[in-house]
């Protein structure tokens, strides 16, 4: 049960040492710190061998979850603005070097010193804490022993503590400590971007009080955000947690003082140790640290804040048990129970979520960063992963959830000024936010295979307004937030209905809808080959994600109550007309086809095949062919290759009924024969070059082909604690990955859907994950328990005065009363979209419009692309010569 909660490591490797930071983080959704070695200089100041990368093993990283600042950079000539979430001042610094009696002092002691004989670290999940424990031996045989736990504090979310015990072996004499804060520091834990510029904090200023309290106040250079750390260190007597005296000099301690530069402050002790039985056998010191920002509410003064803090903070004892107390309370409303090693990874995945986006979230103005509060690698930028990180914690932290779509809402202007720009109306969100919600994508990126930069389009990708539409639906579906979805929602949903109704163009010739020049999901491809216009026209999944916030739009639209309705039609300056055309076009956006599947985007089955066989004989890992094809001089815009799941998403995002109706509403076909050839078509084009792209697989070959679904599930488990994208993890861990996993259990293999008032479930589990259990809160119900046992489950609702919870299960209701519980026999699992005809539970705007026939002849080449477009674009018929698939 031990091992079972605790995430090991023996030995040091400098090799891993990244990659171990990443995955033993600690955080508590304010800020966060690697777990990088308290007693390591900066990446800057260690050596460097060639079997360690460029910078060195170690990267002591600290954030601030939405502390961002804007930097101006010149690549290729060109000045380049970035906006970074910003690796504030360092304040692990704790070092150590042993001074035996009638001896000079010996050598400052690092993981990389040759005295450095063992060492191993532990995460322990349930607690929350990081042990590091090293023994260094010097020429003559002393021995010194050092243990460290380290916490950043889940109840009082500033505060942070190292609590070191060393221990003599073999000799007496003194240690000499140094702990403090190092404002030296700045963004370089990314290699691609060591050539843009880093250095964000200026403004530095040090203090030290009487009291032995020292601080560090700095600012970011362009957003101004006011930054300060303060820190007390004390050292403990006799080794055990509350032990016996405190202070630099009780016991024969001397507490030397404090160094101050520029950038950092220091405080010294020097402290008696000896191996005898004595009250000098062992000594502790304790490191107490507060960290504030002006972004703070109701603090006033920043520095008077964070050195109050740590003045009031008790002894490591105390703050070591709040803290569990903590952590323990957020793992009784997040349970998920899967046996084996399979659970043990996910705890840790869920550990990592709730570190980056705990309660103490829902406070703050940030959103979902891609690589969590765990490194440097896409800057911090908020994409799309919330829309595998919200339906997580919609069910079980939705005030976590408000909160991150909130960050959506306090943009909506800046995404309505991004539509303005481009001469539509509505609401375009960018690809990658930060602070201000403006588009932070960058135009270059480098390719590390070729030491190129090249331009970057992946801002074309527009359906991350679909994903923040979905998100607000699926939140206020979970948890029966009427007053959000009425409120904040509908205007977020509105709007970004107004931006796809706009981007729509009429086809005469097809009598459909268009949607032209974007990226999918699949980020290879971002324009036709031998075209220089960017763009693709008539991605699926953007279409049909359109398509579905279009009528979700119109179906709330109408159902907002009158005066709300009017309030949003002059707060908006809606025209009523407006819901018929989303009608209109949520019907009638065209679909393309090929070779009797679902096309990417229309033209995709006319691009060239890839040799798959041989460029993994040539290259081995493919996973970023983009890069390999590029640096061979070619493009991925070629061939009918993908990075990750695209078409496929759609399978992710919407249950078979509801995605079989969704084509239906659009008069396309989609049955059980075609999407498994479409899945097929997919899987064997896909090179997986996302750690998201393993987790949707896992979710659609679930329920199409259960037998292939565990490859997919054990590569997203364990995507980052093995670094299956070899050193990526250590630039941060996956946050939407390893969230994605969680939800698979909860969601993907139960089906579980909330809507209608109901618990929909339609089971799909795997053979190695047939036996779990998740506790869910479900609208005024907090701890819904739902267990999977041998073809049954079991439903547990606890005892309250709520109504009963209304379970759907095979096409039958069940009742589940407060304080009782009931077992129901799994129905057979159906894979696939239904048979056609079957009616889709998804409900339909009011006033329909009907669909335009679906055209037989094949699309028309694109005048504005002017020859380079693909021609033969098919409709869902196919050319004469190929009949279509059965439907």
């Amino acid at each position: 049960m031990v091992r079972a909660w605790t995430w090991s490591y023996e030995g040091y490797d400098p090799r891993e040492e990244r990659l171990r930071e990443a995955l033993c983080t600690l955080g508590n959704g304010y800020f966060a710190t690697r777990g990088a070695a308290s007693e390591t200089p900066a990446a800057s100041d260690t050596p460097v061998t060639p079997e360690v990368f460029e910078g060195g093993p170690h990267y002591p990283g600290t954030y601030v979850a939405g502390c961002y600042n804007r930097l101006t950079s010149t690549v290729r000539g060109r000045r380049v603005e970035n906006e970074d979430l910003v690796n504030l001042p360092n304040w692990l610094p704790l070092r150590y070097r042993i001074h035996p009696a009638g001896t000079a002092p010996g050598p400052w002691l690092t993981l990389d010193h040759a005295h450095m004989v063992e060492h191993g670290q532990s995460l322990d999940l349930r607690g929350g804490t990081l042990t590091r424990r090293s023994v260094y031996e010097d020429e003559a045989g002393r021995r010194l022993q050092v243990e460290q736990c380290r916490l950043v504090h889940m109840g009082d979310p500033h505060l942070a503590a190292l609590h070191t015990v060393f221990r003599a072996e073999g000799w007496t004499g003194v240690i000499e400590v140094e702990a403090g804060i190092d404002g030296d520091v700045r963004n370089s834990g990314v290699a691609r971007y060591r050539e843009l510029s880093n250095q964000h904090l200026t403004g530095w200023a040090t203090g030290a009080a009487d009291d032995g309290v020292v601080s560090l106040r700095c600012r970011t250079s362009e957003s101004d955000i006011g930054v300060v750390l303060a820190a007390r260190t004390l050292a403990v007597y006799g080794g055990e947690e509350g032990g016996q005296q405190e202070g630099g000099q009780q016991e024969g301690g001397q507490q030397e003082g404090e160094r101050q530069t520029e950038k950092a402050v220091f405080q010294r002790l020097v402290l008696p140790l000896s191996p005898d039985s004595d009250a000098t056998a062992a000594v502790a010191v304790d490191k107490t640290v507060a960290l504030h920002t002006t972004r703070d509410p109701a603090i006033g003064n920043p520095l008077r804040a964070a050195v109050d803090a740590v003045r009031r903070a008790p002894d490591f004892s105390e703050l070591l048990a709040s803290h569990r107390r903590a952590w323990a309370d957020l793992w009784q409303q997040v349970r998920m129970d899967v046996p084996g090693e399979a659970g043990r990874v996910l705890r840790l995945h869920l550990f990592h979520v709730l570190q980056t986006l705990s309660p103490h979230t829902a406070e703050l103005d940030v959103g979902v960063p891609a690589r969590g509060l765990h490194g440097e690698a896409y800057r911090g930028h908020v994409f799309w992963d919330e829309l595998f990180v919200l339906p997580f914690l919609n069910l079980h932290l939705p005030e976590v959830s408000r909160g991150l779509l909130d960050y959506r809402y306090r943009r909506l202007p800046a995404a309505c000024r991004a539509a303005r720009a481009t001469g539509r109306a509505g609401a375009m969100y960018p690809w990658q936010s930060a602070a201000d919600g403006r588009e932070e994508t960058q135009e270059l990126h480098l390719n590390p295979y070729s030491g190129r930069w090249l331009p970057d389009r992946s801002r074309l990708q527009h359906h991350v307004g679909s994903a923040v539409a979905y998100n607000v639906w699926q939140y206020c579906q979970a948890t029966g937030d009427t007053e959000y979805l009425h409120s904040r929602g509908a205007e977020m949903l509105l709007q970004i209905a107004r931006f796809w109704a706009d981007s729509a163009e009429w086809d005469e010739s097809l009598a459909r809808y268009r949607i032209r020049g974007v990226v999918g999901p699949d980020e290879y491809h971002d324009a036709y080959p031998g075209t220089g216009a960017p763009g693709l026209d008539d991605n699926t999944y953007t279409n049909v994600t359109a398509s579905w916030v279009l009528s979700r739009a119109t179906e709330l639209y109408r159902a907002l109550p009158e005066a709300r309705r009017h309030l949003l039609l002059d707060r908006l300056r809606l025209d009523p007309a407006e819901p018929e055309r989303w009608e209109d076009v949520s019907r009638r956006l065209h679909v393309p086809y090929h070779r009797g599947v679902v096309s990417q985007f229309a033209g995709y089955g006319e691009l060239d095949e890839l040799d798959w066989e041989g460029y993994r004989r040539r290259y081995g890992d493919i996973r970023r062919l983009d890069r390999i094809l590029e640096a061979e001089g070619d493009t991925v815009n070629r061939y009918q290759a993908s990075k990750q799941a695209d078409v496929l998403m759609l399978g992710y995002l919407f249950s078979p009924e509801e995605l079989a109706g969704l084509f239906r509403r659009l008069g396309q076909p989609l049955d059980q024969d075609l999407w498994r050839a479409t899945v097929d078509y997919y899987l064997a084009r896909t090179s997986h070059g996302s750690t998201l792209s393993s987790l949707v697989h896992t979710w659609v070959l679930a329920r199409v082909r259960r037998e292939e679904a565990w490859k997919f599930c054990e590569e997203s488990l364990t995507g980052d604690v093995t670094d299956i994208q070899g050193g990526t993890t250590g630039e941060g861990i996956h946050l939407g990955a390893m969230a994605g996993t969680l939800d698979f259990v909860q969601r993907g293999m139960t089906g579980l859907e909330t809507r209608d008032d109901a618990l929909w479930l339609a089971p799909a589990t795997l053979p190695q994950l047939s036996k779990f259990g998740v506790r869910i809160r479900f609208r005024r119900h907090w701890d819904v328990d739902v267990r999977f046992r041998a073809g049954r489950l079991r439903i547990a609702v606890p005892d309250s005065r709520h109504p009963a919870v209304r379970v759907v299960l095979g096409g039958h209701t069940h009742l589940v009363a407060p304080g009782t519980a009931r077992w129901l026999d799994l129905p057979p699992a159906r894979h696939g979209p239904p048979p056609p005809g079957r009616a889709s539970p998804a409900p339909a705007p009011s006033s329909p419009v009907p669909s335009s026939p679906v055209p037989s002849a094949p699309d028309p080449p694109d005048p504005a692309r002017s020859g380079h477009a693909p021609s033969g674009h098919t409709s869902p018929q196919g050319p004469a010569t190929e009949p279509p698939r059965a439907v």
